[in-house]
């Protein structure tokens, strides 16, 4: 499996939309964004109205993260700056991240997984939980790996 690094400008980046949606629907035959059309519109509404978080990381060997929505912002209390190459491994508590790892190399074997639930902290110190969590692989269409997403459809107080 090949990979390679990839980085993200802005957040309304289509480009980079098209890669996390199509990744999505291939790996899991359903779109990321339902009955919102493509592009620009469908990135707009990912980052700014979506009600659920997400988040993306490159393929490095130390991912750092090189997407957050809204929802993911507000969660884990980081701006579009703080998130942007803060390494992906530190949303985890210290004594949860090598649970954290293993789930990210299954995904990255799987190509996904889903229902997800783990300890994460957010950059004021505060801990919860994220639930229902699917993971998957940000897959060009000829197999290149560029990085894993994940979306977060709930979350509770730890």
């Amino acid at each position: 499996m090949r990979t390679d690094v990839i980085s993200v400008s802005s957040p309304l980046d289509t480009a980079f939309f098209t890669l996390l949606n199509g990744s999505h629907e291939r790996l899991l035959d359903r779109p990321l964004v339902p009955d919102v059309p493509s592009g620009a519109e469908a990135a707009s509404w990912l980052y700014h109205d979506a009600p659920f978080a997400v988040l993306a990381q490159d393929a490095a060997d130390d991912p750092v993260f090189i997407y957050a929505n809204n929802a993911a912002q507000r969660l884990f209390a980081y701006s579009w700056e703080e998130f942007r190459g803060l390494p992906s491994r530190l949303s985890a508590p210290v004594a949860d991240r090598s649970a954290r790892d293993r789930l990210m190399a299954e995904a990255m074997g799987n190509g996904y997984v889903e229902g997800y639930r783990g300890l994460r902290e957010s950059g004021a110190g505060r801990r919860f939980w994220i639930e229902d969590v699917t993971i998957w692989n940000l897959t060009e269409t000829d197999g290149t790996v560029r990085g894993q997403a994940a979306i977060i459809r709930s979350w509770s107080d730890a």
